[in-house]
């Protein structure tokens, strides 16, 4: 271990040295160092030299550590684990950073401040709440969450054991704990338990706490503290134990010390009215409060305190009276300590005076006789075996009982106290574990130690051996852990020492027997313990002493007199006063002393009691005080008791430590820092640590940090272990100096400090290089500089010598110029030459590696190649043998099909039957036809009657508007209205004109088009003719090739394929013509039944026949809804715009446009198909036909005729719509409003209206016609098939059969053939299809492979870093484009869903009018009139907005809509559809106006919603869903109060909506403040979602990879609560962060929120973000650097470009982000001069002062070339920034919240139009 060590005792190293004032001093190696030199040359910090002796005796001195571990949070993440290490460290901590918290292993130490630190408020125990030791800044909150962590983890009890010497700080650290406890764990009912827990606190501080010389507030007194927990973690109760009370300090303490606070306190109120019979007056007027010589303890006010005392006793349940009698008690003994004790003249007897006041109140306050009291205060009894006699007793003999017996008052109380607390904080509930808070004395020493010091340095001796068995087992199962070696380390073990004073005869036993010897003295006692122990290692006599002893301990010797050591260990109370005191006439005095009787104590007067308060166990009355327990064996009872709970559970340790005497604030004295860590076992722990393997590394960490020692080959291996492994083998060759574990690497002390070195040289080696290639430059730059300036300066002064010397100067210049281009040719040729050489070597070492790669790459394409052409040959081979298969299946398949389809076929052509069925439907279809076309003249002769009562109508109008328009004139004597209305009767008079001679023109169109028909339907019959030949010819055909020989056979087939594909053409022409024919009959229907409606009455009608065509949806499937819908939307949409409105609305005018075209092009069609038919007639003509009957004749006639008047239709349809566009054009722009105007608008409206209906009409009659007429087509087609099947069986009667299956098989071959060649066409198509979009894929494919080609060959070319860079880029490019192509479809899909909504909408409202209509339909007949306003009920005008329910159905009502509703239930409704359904609801009780059902129906809506949010009080989403609904439901009663503060942008329709009869104003309140409330717990839930994921994204996670720095971890990092094998917590990335926002905004969005809400929750969110962050920033060190601040502030710019894609960057949002936003530029900035003090100070406006400075001194280099920051600065920065006024916290309040505002937002919603699905189950509700 020397000869390792000698290697880093080199020049420059810094050592440590032994100090006799500083105990430890800092120096410097300035020569190295043998091995064998006498003298280490060193070097102060002061620059002092100094020589160092070496030797046996005076070893080599400790080595400092590097600067970058100073300060570290844990002191085991030291590289040198020693003792002036850890002093340092401390010491930096405190002084520099004001760091009072220190981990030391498992160990807290806490260094008391003297000073009151804002570190300890709620907002700090939120933020260590929930997280792991290791991740944040020491605290005594991350020691308390590690054990209730650790408590619901492991299902195990804890402890926290607080010790550490008097003014350390053990009390306040026991509070704090305890607090912590009562916060995170508070009780789940109402009992406020954890209150109580806390209210304890002050009450024993009262009691039990007194001001002595090393500490204002020193406990007297040790206390267990368990803390209860339910199963479920929540705090159930209590129970508190003490340990030996100080009774001595109650009747004397040294000088400038007090008595227990309680005292002092009472004294101080006792001018209060309450108090007065207490007789009190000031602390100084009393001997047991005086004997300090001070009274007070500066900022302390004994008022206040005595008032907070009083509320903790009224809060922990003691009664006023209780309270008044423990006051009494108190006071009695003031009072008891100020009796006067007169001696007599013998001396051996005394007496007090008669009058003495402190006698008299002493017994009244008691309520004990005067008397009595006064007698046995001066008299003793003693008792024999055969009498009892009285003893007087001298003055100092009764001072020492008086003494005593307040002594024994005051341990009673206590002890009654303390079960009163314990009273209050028990609890009937089961308690499933808890959590012990142990506040105990630490090791203590002074000059003069007696019984006190030995017990509490006993105690300490159980504790400490205790701690290090711990510690001890925390190593050894760590090791085990990782599965290295174990090796036994040698620890301090204090059984010995323990032996010694608990043993059989040791110092206890002896004590306690020299107790019963009736003249025992201290005197014996020394003796025998010199006598039994003088051998003793752990015991010593004082050489000048024969009445003290020294025991060693662990921490130090102790020297303990003797004198008193008996007395105190008997506790001796005159049973004589305790007897009075039992009869006292005050209840609670004589409850005190009953213990005895009622035996339910441990031992007799109490003495149990007042050690332990919860009794272990119960003993029977003992017969005589001396076979009482003594003092010491009660104590070594409940030490075993304690020592056996703490055992039983995990312990946690806090070492305070007390940095000085004089209780100066952050002022540390290294000599009893020192000390104190020698004395609380901290350097026991780091010695145990040290001795093994003190420093471990994480794989991944190891490798992140060293991994620049590591070779470039070494870093292309994947295993990181195997990389870590070569690593150390190779620079450390010692292998005993490290272990490789599971997950971590061991090293022994100081190998990391090495692994630093390396490293350090490394960076520094690469530091110089780039320093000297830089100046390298520099230095270039100059001399460049200095050059050209010089030439300068020699060309001006050449120039002026060679005005005086030209011939020389040529010369001169001749020769430099000739030496110039030698020079340069000569060092040109040597850089050439160089050049080329360093090009030859890079091009054949490049040839060399490219070939070698080329040769592997083309090793790995032959075998590919080879591989490719066997697995294709072994496929083919598979496809040719599966496709033969399948063809012969098929073929096999095809021809059993065949024959069985020949059979078929040859059985229904001997069926006759057939073809009568055939013939019967066309003869009914010609009958039917003859009975339309009667029906139509009828109606053609009832419209022209119709027509001419119209024109009688119209006649009379005319002659009105005549007369109208004289009596106009008569009136007024405007000219220019006279004027306009003439035009106007002028323009009527020419519309009638047009209208007249538009019937006649439809007339003659209807004649010439029936004509048209007619002649039409003559050329089909002639075609019909003509295939019929055709077919027969056929027939001939067939038979010949039959009889034809086996030679033509060739012949014959080629000739039966041509056959054949002539005959699928004609079959193929013949289906289009009978397509097209029925196509036109439709068509001509359709215009005929337009003609008999287009009649230019003002009161538009149709019959029942037809009412069908009004509907917009028809059973035909060949109507276009679109279209319909389109022509319809317009009429309507002219309607409500009203007239000029419309003419204006160019779209309008598209859309019928758009319909004329459409109209025009479906006549051109109709008009080629026309044409092309009359040319295959003309030339099919001189073919035969057949001739046909007189009834089809006419039939086809007349279907000519409805031809020839679809096209006069049509043309009188696109003329109309013609003249509607000019006329409305015509109108709008002229300003009149006339009634009369209006009126012509509206007949020119009914006459579009008329139009559109009609068209739809004449489609469906086109329909019906064509299925007549294909049916007919058919059933002649069929009639002549049999015919040509009856001819040959008259010609050729030998072989019918034969002729007839030859035929079928023909026509069956046909139709397969026919069959086959569709399939193949489709499949044809199909491939080709397929082969299009498999090339373009391939195209897009190539693209895509040469563009990532592009990108490798140019990440190739770039460096390591630059190529992560850039891949970085490529991937954040490609996920932007992703994301974009996935709002672009979210978009698409979005906008696909609103059309289909209101298309669902528009079916819904059509299948309601269908069902209407249906029902009117089947009603007895009536008007046509009549019917016609039965059925037009689809605009619903009657529908005034409201629902209406029984009022049993309420319950049904809220159950469906409130309580069961889910909210993807409604997703695809309108937003908020609930509230708009219970709005509704309200409308129609205000409408009955029934104010009870209106009240009903809020309340329960109000508690059901509640109820609802209770249930799901975690569920972001339905919580999101109700705070819509509630805030529209909320402006839903103000948009329709009728207020016209709410009206002003109603529409004139909500306006008539508004409530009539109640004014719910206080509804609104009430639905105002539940909105809140559902705003809080949305926020509530949001937060409690993203709490987990803040810190780890935007602390934690690399967003900036390879950025953060990894430095040593202590053993908090190391060993956290958690496990983090792999079942520990999930870390979280910034995209999760952010992903979640998102997911938060988008389900407000879809849930209708208004977006001002939406922002304030973002804002919200957003500063619980800010808060959170800077919390865990400002208690965290690892977290304070320049990388951290980096990833900061980009995830910061992340935030808030997410706030801008979200359009939420108005919400001030960004602005709560402000003071992280500095925290982020504070640790980047340079913190060096005091411009840099002066530039922070301007930059951080949003962060307080406490916050800087706490940043700057957190802020910590992750490697030796960043600067710590100076105190110098830190203060600097404190100075100037003096004049703020900031609040003291240092943390930021994360249960802030921002008062949320709830703007009016009217909803723009027609309630007339809402839907309600069907899938909410609301039958019951009637629309009104």
């Amino acid at each position: 271990m020397r000869n390792a060590f000698i290697m880093f005792v080199l020049q420059f190293t810094r050592v440590w040295i032994p100090d006799p004032e500083d105990v430890w001093k800092a120096a410097e190696i300035t020569r190295d160092y043998k091995e064998g030199e006498p003298v280490l040359h060193l070097k102060l910090e002061d620059e002092s030299p100094l020589e160092y002796p070496i030797g046996p005796k005076d070893p080599l001195p400790f080595l400092r550590n590097p600067d970058i571990l100073v300060g570290e949070n844990d002191l085991t993440a030291l590289s040198y684990l020693h003792e002036p290490a850890v002093l340092h460290n401390l010491r930096v901590r405190f002084l520099e950073s004001n760091n009072i918290y220190t981990y030391c292993g498992i160990v807290l130490v806490a260094i008391n401040p003297y000073e009151q630190l804002q570190i300890y408020g709620e907002e700090v125990i939120n933020a260590y709440t929930g997280q792991n030791m290791g991740d944040m800044d020491p605290h005594i909150f991350a020691v308390a969450e590690e054990a209730y962590k650790q408590m619901a983890r492991d299902e195990r009890n804890q402890s926290i054991i607080v010790s550490g010497e008097s003014g350390a700080g053990k009390t306040v650290s026991a509070k704090y704990a305890m607090r912590f406890f009562a916060t995170v764990g508070g009780s789940a009912n109402d009992t406020n338990v954890e209150e109580k827990v806390l209210a304890s606190s002050p009450i024993m501080e009262a009691i039990g706490n007194a001001k002595t010389t090393r500490n204002d507030n020193s406990s007297r007194f040790g206390k267990y503290i368990q803390i209860g927990f339910s199963r479920h973690y929540h705090i159930i109760g209590a129970n508190m134990r003490t340990y030996l009370l100080e009774k001595s300090r109650v009747v004397f303490q040294a000088e400038d010390e007090r008595n227990y606070h309680i005292f002092y306190q009472l004294c101080a109120s006792a001018s209060l009215p309450e108090f007065k019979d207490l007789a009190l007056t000031s602390a100084e007027d009393f001997t047991y409060t005086s004997l300090g010589e001070n009274i007070f303890i500066e900022g302390v006010n004994d008022a206040e305190d005595f008032e907070r005392t009083r509320q903790a006793f009224a809060l922990v349940g003691v009664k006023d009276s209780s309270q008044g009698s423990i006051f009494k008690i108190i006071a009695s003994i003031l009072h008891l300590g100020n009796v006067e004790i007169c001696s007599e003249r013998d001396g051996d007897s005394c007496h007090i005076l008669t009058d003495d006041p402190h006698l008299k109140h002493f017994c009244r306050l008691l309520g004990v006789e005067l008397e009595q009291m006064e007698h046995w205060l001066c008299h003793r009894k003693l008792v024999t075996t055969s009498e009892t006699y009285v003893k007087n007793m001298s003055s100092k003999q009764a001072a020492n009982a008086r003494d005593a017996l307040a002594k024994h008052i005051y341990a009673h109380m206590f002890d009654w106290i303390v079960e009163h607390v314990n009273m209050a904080l028990h609890t009937s509930f089961k308690q499933h574990s808890f959590i012990g808070v142990l506040d105990i004395y630490g090791f203590e020493t002074f000059e003069m130690n007696s019984f006190e010091q030995f017990c509490i340095n006993y105690a300490n001796e159980k504790l400490q051996q205790q701690f290090n068995s711990h510690v001890f087992k925390l190593e050894q199962e760590e090791y085990m852990k990782e599965q290295i070696p174990w090796t036994l380390i040698d620890f301090y073990d204090n059984q010995p020492c323990i032996d010694l004073i608990e043993a059989k005869l040791g110092v206890l036993d002896l004590l306690d027997e020299e107790c019963k010897v009736p003249k025992g003295t201290d005197q014996n006692w020394a003796q025998k313990l010199y006598g039994k122990h003088s051998s003793s290692a752990h015991f010593q006599k004082p050489r000048m002493s024969n009445t003290s002893f020294i025991i060693v301990h662990f921490a130090d010797k102790v020297e303990y007199q003797c004198e008193g050591f008996l007395e105190k260990n008997r506790d001796t109370v005159y049973e004589e006063q305790i007897n009075i005191l039992k009869a006292s006439k005050f209840q609670l005095v004589a409850d005190l002393f009953q213990e005895k009787q009622d035996g339910s104590s441990s031992s007799s007067s109490g003495k149990s009691a007042r050690v332990n308060v919860r009794a272990a166990r119960q003993t029977p009355k003992a017969p005589n005080k001396e076979h009482r327990k003594s003092v010491g064996h009660q104590f070594r009872n409940s030490l075993q008791l304690l020592m056996e709970t703490l055992n039983a559970t995990t312990p946690h340790y806090v070492r305070c430590i007390k940095p000085n005497d004089d209780k100066e604030a952050f002022s540390f004295d290294s000599r009893r820092a020192v000390q104190q860590l020698r004395a609380c076992g901290v350097l026991e722990t780091i010695r145990i640590s040290a001795a093994g393997y003190p420093s471990r590394w994480t794989y991944p960490d190891f490798f992140n940090r060293y991994r620049v020692l590591m070779k470039k080959s070494d870093m292309t291996i994947a295993d990181k272990k195997l990389v870590c492994k070569n690593l150390l083998e190779t620079l450390i060759k010692d292998p005993d100096k490290f272990q490789f574990g599971k997950t971590k690497i061991f090293f022994r002390a100081g190998q990391v400090a090495y692994l630093e070195k390396l490293r350090a040289d490394k960076f520094r080696s690469a530091c110089i290089k780039i320093q000297k290639t830089v100046r390298g430059w520099l230095q270039r730059v100059r001399y460049r500089k200095i050059l050209k300036s010089a030439i300068t300066l020699q060309r001006y002064g050449r120039g002026y010598l060679a005005r005086r010397y030209a011939e020389q100067l040529r010369l001169t210049r001749a020769a430099l110029t000739c030496q110039k281009q030698y020079r340069m040719v000569r060092d040109r040729r040597s850089y050439l030459r160089v050049r080329q050489a360093v090009i030859t070597i890079q091009a054949y070492t490049r040839g060399m590696y490219t070939r070698r790669i080329f040769q592997e790459f083309l090793l790995h394409h032959k075998a590919m190649i080879i591989q490719k052409t066997v697995r294709g040959w072994l496929e083919r081979k598979k496809f040719r043998r599966a496709r033969n298969a399948a063809i012969i299946i098929q073929c096999a398949y095809r021809r059993m099909h065949a024959k069985r389809q020949l059979k078929q076929l040859k059985i229904e052509a001997r069926s006759a039957e057939h073809l009568k069925k055939l013939n019967t439907g066309m003869e009914n279809k010609i009958v039917q036809l003859q009975r339309k076309m009667d029906d139509q003249s009828k109606e053609y002769k009832a419209q022209n009657e119709q027509l001419s009562i119209a024109n009688t109508t119209l006649g009379t109008e005319m002659s009105k508007l005549q007369k109208e328009l004289e009596q106009v004139r008569s009136r007024q004597g405007d000219g220019s209205q006279l004027t306009s209305l003439q035009d106007e009767l002028e323009k009527l008079r020419a519309e009638l004109q047009e209208a007249y001679a538009q019937r006649k023109r439809l007339e003659e169109e209807h004649s010439s088009e029936k004509l048209g028909l007619k002649q039409r339907v003559e050329e089909l019959e002639r075609e019909n003719s003509m295939l019929k030949s055709e077919k027969e010819e056929m027939n001939q055909r067939i038979l010949q090739h039959s009889k034809s020989t086996e030679d033509q056979e060739s012949n014959a087939s080629q000739r039966e394929v041509c056959l054949q594909t002539e005959l699928d053409e004609e079959r193929q022409r013949y289906q289009n013509l009978l397509k097209e024919f029925s196509r036109l009959e439709q068509r001509y229907d359709n215009l005929q039944e337009e003609v008999s409606l287009a009649k230019f009455h003002p009161g538009h009608r149709r019959n029942p026949s037809n009412q069908s065509s009004l509907e917009s949806d028809s059973n035909y499937p060949s109507i276009s809804t679109s279209e319909v819908g389109d022509t319809e939307d317009s009429i309507q949409l002219v309607e409500e715009m009203g007239v000029e409105k419309a003419a204006m609305d160019i779209s309008l005018f598209m859309k019928l446009q758009k319909r004329v075209r459409e109209l025009e092009q479906e006549r051109k069609r109709l008009q080629i198909n026309l044409d092309k038919m009359e040319e295959l007639a003309k030339h099919k003509g001189t073919e035969s036909r057949s001739p046909t009957s007189e009834q089809e004749s006419a039939d086809l006639a007349y279907n000519s005729l409805k031809r020839q008047e679809l096209e006069s239709e049509n043309k009188k349809l696109k003329n109309d719509l013609n003249e509607l566009r000019k006329t409305i054009a015509d109108r709008a722009s002229q300003n009149s409003s006339s009634n009369e105007l209006q009126d012509g608008y509206n007949v020119l409206l009914s006459q579009l209206k008329a139009a559109s209906e009609e068209l739809e009409a004449r489609k469906e009659e086109v329909l019906i016609l064509r299925t007549q007429i294909v049916s007919t087509a058919q059933q002649q087609e069929k009639n002549d098939h049999i015919e040509s099947n009856n001819v040959p069986e008259l010609n050729n009667s030998k072989e019918p059969l034969d002729k007839e299956e030859a035929v079928k098989a023909y026509h069956g071959l046909c139709e397969s053939k026919k069959l086959l060649e569709t399939q193949l066409q489709s499949q044809s198509r199909q491939h080709k299809d397929e082969l299009e979009a498999l090339h373009t894929q391939i195209e897009l494919l190539k693209d895509d492979i040469e563009k990532k080609q592009e990108i490798l060959n140019y990440t190739m070319s770039l460096s390591p870093e630059a190529q992560v860079e850039y891949s970085v880029q490529q991937e954040i490019t490609r996920l932007t484009n992703d994301n974009l192509d996935l709002k672009e479809l979210v978009e698409k899909l979005e906008k696909n869903e609103r059309k289909l909504k209101k298309q669902l909408r528009i079916y819904m409202k059509k299948v309601q009018e269908l069902e209407v209509s249906q029902t009117a339909a089947a009603q007895p007949k009536a008007k046509p009139e009549l019917s016609r306003q039965v059925t037009v009920q689809r605009k619903e005008k009657d529908f005034e907005g409201m629902l209406e329910y029984y009022k049993e159905d309420e319950a049904l009502l809220v159950k469906s809509l409130i309580t069961d509703i889910r909210p993807n239930a409604v997703s695809a409704t309108v937003p908020c559809l609930p509230a708009y359904i219970l709005f509704m609801c309200i409308r129609h009780a205000d409408y009955i106006n029934d104010d009870q059902k209106v009240e009903a129906l809020l309340t329960s809506s109000i508690n059901a919603i509640k109820k609802v949010l209770k249930k799901n009080n975690d569920d972001f989403e339905m919580t999101s869903f109700w705070l819509a609904n509630t805030s529209r439901l909320l402006h839903c009663l103000k948009q329709y109060s009728g207020d016209e503060v709410f009206m002003t942008q109603n529409t004139a329709k909500q306006n008539e909506h508004c409530l009539k009869n109640f004014d719910l104003a206080e509804y609104r309140q009430v639905l105002s403040d539940l909105s809140i409330q559902i705003y809080q717990q949305l926020i509530k839930v949001a937060e409690g979602i993203m709490q987990p994921m803040i810190v780890s994204a935007m602390l934690e996670s690399e967003s900036i990879p390879s950025l953060a720095g990894v430095k040593p971890m202590g053993y908090r990092n190391r060993s956290s609560s958690m496990d983090n094998d792999g079942s520990g917590p999930s870390s979280y990335t910034l995209e999760a962060l952010i992903r979640q926002l998102g997911q938060f905004h988008s389900i407000m969005g879809e849930h209708g929120l208004d977006p001002e809400i939406v922002g304030q929750v973002v804002r919200q969110l957003f500063h619980c973000i800010n808060a959170i962050t800077l919390n865990n920033l400002l208690l965290r060190k690892d977290v304070c650097s320049w990388s951290t601040g980096m990833q900061l502030r980009y995830n910061i710019s992340q935030m808030e470009e997410w706030l801008r894609g979200n359009n939420l960057y108005q919400s001030k949002a960004a602005a709560t982000l402000e003071s992280i936003i500095q925290a982020a530029q504070l640790l980047q900035v340079k913190k060096k001069t005091s411009q840099d003090g002066e530039a922070i100070c301007s930059l951080c406006t949003a962060l307080t002062v406490q916050q800087i400075v706490k940043i700057l001194n957190l802020y910590t280099p992750l490697n030796e070339f960043e600067e710590r920051v100076t105190v110098s600065f830190i203060r600097n920065i404190q100075n100037r920034l003096q004049e703020r006024n900031d609040p003291p916290q240092l943390l930021v309040d994360t249960k802030h919240t921002f008062p949320v505002l709830f703007p009016y937002t009217p909803s723009a919603l027609s309630l007339e139009t809402l839907h309600i699905p069907a899938s909410l189950s609301l039958d019951f509700l009637i629309r009104v």
